[in-house]
C-alpha cells in the first residue's frame, strides 16, 4: 500500500503524509525506547519503566505514557489496591510496531559494528 503525501487532518492536526503522522505518534527520544521495553520485556509498571530508561525525566515519562494512551498504543491498567497498583502494557496497535522498531535495532546493531572501530 502506498503512503499519502497529501495534505491529510487527522485529529485536529495537518500533516503532509501519512509518515508524518507515524513520526509524530512514535518520533522522539523516549516514546520508541518505551514501545521497545514493553514490548521485548512485557507488561511493566512505572517504576520499572523508569529503571529501564534512566535519563527520563518522572515528568516526562508520565507525558509520554499518557501520550502514547491517548494515541492506543499501550493500555493502562489500574487496580484498585492501596497503594494503587498501576501496569503499562502494548495495545495491538503498539504491538504492531515491533518488526518496525526490531528493524531499527537491527540497522543500529550493524551501523555500530560497522562504525564502532573508527
Amino acid at each position: 500500500m502506498a503512503s499519502s503525501c497529501s495534505m491529510l487532518e487527522f485529529k485536529n492536526k495537518n500533516y503532509t503524509c501519512t509518515f508524518e503522522i507515524t513520526i509524530d505518534l512514535i518520533g522522539g527520544k523516549w516514546k520508541p525506547l518505551i514501545i521497545w521495553h514493553l514490548g521485548t520485556k512485557g507488561t511493566q509498571r512505572f517504576n520499572e519503566i523508569k529503571k529501564l530508561l534512566p535519563n527520563i525525566t518522572q515528568k516526562m515519562l508520565t507525558q509520554q505514557l499518557r501520550e502514547l494512551e491517548s494515541d492506543d498504543l499501550i493500555s493502562r491498567k489500574v487496580y484498585a489496591e492501596v497503594p494503587p497498583k498501576v501496569e503499562y502494557s502494548l495495545t495491538d496497535l503498539g504491538e504492531s510496531l515491533m518488526p518496525i522498531l526490531k528493524t531499527m535495532c537491527d540497522w543500529g546493531d550493524d551501523y555500530y559494528t560497522h562504525n564502532s572501530n573508527t
